[in-house]
């Protein structure tokens, strides 16, 4: 009797990352009982702006840490531009550039030093991005690391990684500490990154910063991923909100079938609907005489707090994101 050849085995070879700048797969880290990362998943490919959202204490830092061969995960599997960050870390940082989120200076060494000691151990500056970038952030090079306020501080660490010949940033809370016209110029920067190819994993509690800049997101809960996928992706796995004046309302809401948390108030109909049943929920309320509409998807905020429940878990997170109910 003939025997069919067995299915050849899809379990990737050594150094095999599918073309991923970073490829993490089943990543735990514990700190004695605590276990920071329980099995957590990200995968970022060349080219794309990532975020990676969640409150204090979700696992943000601990998976950069890991990520920068700072810790060493107890089980998973790490790699970070085909190398292992752990025994590969002194070239692997030639290759990539860091901001934190508080930022520490050398006291004695001035801003312009700072930025050329950094660019050199990550292979050289471009110069004239290197001053371009000083000036639209408004940054004096000249000062010492002891005379900069936390924006300033942020403001050098950001000239040198975006100045810096790398094919990755890994950026955690890179804005922190400056105003809105300097998030706003990062926010122009990191799109020129974009445009020349490069990666970012951004980690960033500004959900309107990640809302606008990643190309797909990631969030994070309790040492895993949660929620993956492009902005459009994860609104299609939550619903949409209705906002209708309706010209002659409903007696009774109980009719609607394929709307939730269903209000009227006078003629203003409220009311949320699965994505993929948008259009049978309009059918049905067009029956009503729509005289006003307003269809609304979910925000970046809203999806967050999706994955952390009610009450006091949201108000946490709504603090951490800095968001607004």
């Amino acid at each position: 009797m003939n025997r069919s050849n067995p299915a050849p085995s899809r379990q990737r070879a050594p150094g095999d990352d599918g073309g991923a700048v970073i490829q993490v797969e089943g990543l735990v880290k514990s700190f004695g009982s605590f276990r920071a990362l329980d099995g957590l998943d990200l995968t970022v490919t060349p080219g794309e702006v990532h975020g990676f959202l969640g409150p204090n204490g979700a696992g943000k830092s601990t998976t950069i840490r890991v990520l920068l061969g700072l810790l060493k995960p107890n089980a998973g599997r790490v790699r970070l531009l085909g190398g292992d960050p752990w025994r590969d870390v002194v070239s692997l940082h030639r290759r990539l550039a860091y901001v934190p989120g508080d930022v520490t200076l050398w006291p004695g060494m001035t801003g312009g030093e700072a930025i050329d000691l950094l660019g050199n151990l990550r292979g050289g500056l471009n110069e004239t991005r290197r001053q371009d970038l000083i000036d639209r952030f408004e940054l004096d090079p000249t000062k010492r690391g002891r005379q900069y306020s936390k924006g300033n501080r942020q403001k050098v660490a950001l000239v040198a990684a975006l100045a810096s010949d790398v094919e990755l940033l890994i950026l955690d809370e890179p804005t922190s500490g400056l105003d809105p016209l300097m998030e706003a110029i990062f926010q122009e920067e990191i799109a020129t990154v974009k445009t020349q190819g490069r990666s970012v994993l951004l980690s960033s509690h500004i959900l309107s910063e990640a809302e606008a800049l990643a190309d797909r997101i990631s969030i994070i809960r309790a040492g895993r991923v949660v929620e993956t996928g492009t902005l459009d992706q994860l609104r299609h796995r939550t619903r949409t909100t209705i906002r209708a004046t309706l010209d002659n309302p409903p007696a009774t809401l109980d009719s609607l079938r394929f709307v939730h948390d269903a209000r009227l108030q006078d003629r203003t109909f409220t009311g949320t609907v699965e994505t993929s049943q948008l259009s049978a929920a309009m059918a049905e309320l067009s029956q009503h005489t729509i005289t006003a509409l307003t269809v609304a998807p979910p925000s970046l905020e809203e999806l967050f707090l999706r994955q952390y429940g009610t009450d006091t878990t949201v108000e946490a997170a709504r603090r951490t994101t800095g968001g607004a109910a």
